[in-house]
């Protein structure tokens, strides 16, 4: 064999083996399986923000990882893995994906998907499912998991009313849904209640983007929203609510650091989002607090019972502050509003506060 063909036969290999490295990424991120035992894979479909997305998906995908690490298994067959999701048209091929592949529990997050996993589940009835945010009754290889996140942000209103100077603050939501009004109706009350302890007069401007993803739609709300004198948002919007922290360090940045404003964050501790440099040249952090969606419990939870043979099949699941199914971080409060916000959070606990699940029209 001459050099020159011993040449093209090395790269024809080095082009197949790429050829082969890009058909196992496609539709998700792939990684290196060492798992022996492959009857204990998790899938992962996320919706269409993806796994990075700061908010929902990353919280769900750190439950993963947990219990990864706590089995011993590494992401790929027999282990844990991700299929992200460009559009909803991706979410059936992502679960016959991830089936095929030999993912033995599969989670679909986000009530978007509920349809997709309703199929799922039907063509590969010796599999589990979960669908998060919504409810599958009586399907018996799936179990459904939701989260009373109006509690959660009640506590969120709280350290609002505390916390505002100006006695304006902002609500910014993604699409409208029955999901996100647990959030708008708990953050209104939160906000009501803590006023009304304080003796102040406090208003909420809330406003929709329509969708999980217009991160420029949620930047212009925001801006509209603290030149109305608001000085604190709390926004549940998935990845858009990315815009409302670009908003908030763009103001921010331009003014001293004693007048700045706030963003709550949501679902995970957004308090890094929240770092910058004041005009009058001081690093500072705007995320006051963040309301935490307990994602990460909660596929840890499920994919640990399926592990131990206990898989919560034809189940509703519901996550709430006793048990730290939602929960919310002391981030930016002073003693004072932390103080109020652990009472509170006992009494919505002990059944002394009800939270609405609806906003008030």
């Amino acid at each position: 064999m001459n050099v020159k063909f011993k040449k093209i036969l090395s790269f024809g290999v080095v082009l197949a083996s790429v050829g082969l490295i890009l058909t196992a990424c496609s539709g998700k991120k792939s990684g290196q399986s060492a798992n022996k035992d492959t009857k204990h894979g998790i899938a992962l479909i996320t919706d269409e923000n993806g796994v990075d997305d700061h908010s929902f998906n990353q919280a769900a995908w750190a439950g993963f990882k947990a219990y990864g690490k706590e089995h011993g298994l590494s992401r790929g067959k027999g282990g844990y893995q991700y299929f992200q999701s460009s559009s909803a048209a991706d979410f059936t091929p992502n679960f016959d994906q991830a089936a095929t592949a030999g993912y033995q529990t599969i989670f679909g997050v986000g009530y978007q998907l509920a349809d997709a996993v309703k199929q799922a589940a039907k063509k590969n009835p010796k599999k589990n499912f979960v669908i998060i945010d919504s409810v599958d009754s009586g399907i018996k290889n799936v179990a459904s998991a939701t989260f009373e996140s109006n509690q959660a942000s009640y506590l969120g209103g709280l350290a609002a009313a505390y916390t505002t100077k100006t006695n304006k603050v902002g609500f910014i939501g993604g699409a409208k849904s029955s999901i996100i009004d647990l959030f708008e109706a708990g953050f209104k009350q939160g906000v009501a209640d803590g006023a009304k302890a304080l003796h102040k007069k406090i208003s909420v401007q809330t406003q929709y983007i329509g969708n999980f993803t217009s991160t420029d739609k949620a930047k212009s709300i925001a801006q509209s929203m603290y030149a109305n004198r608001a000085d604190i948002i709390y926004q549940a919007a998935g990845n858009a609510g990315n815009g409302v922290f670009q908003e908030g360090k763009d103001y921010n940045q331009a003014r001293p650091a004693a007048k700045k404003v706030w963003v709550i964050g949501v679902d995970v501790d957004q308090s890094n989002l929240g770092n910058y440099k004041s005009k009058d040249g001081k690093k500072e952090n705007f995320t006051l607090t963040s309301v935490l969606k307990g994602l990460d419990v909660a596929t840890k939870s499920i994919a640990n019972d399926a592990y131990n043979g206990k898989f919560p099949g034809g189940k509703h699941l519901v996550y709430s502050l006793k048990g730290n199914g939602v929960s919310i971080t002391k981030g930016n409060l002073n003693a004072k509003t932390w103080a109020a916000v652990q009472k509170a959070r006992q009494q919505i606990i002990d059944g002394k506060i009800k939270v609405a699940t609806a906003p008030t029209k």
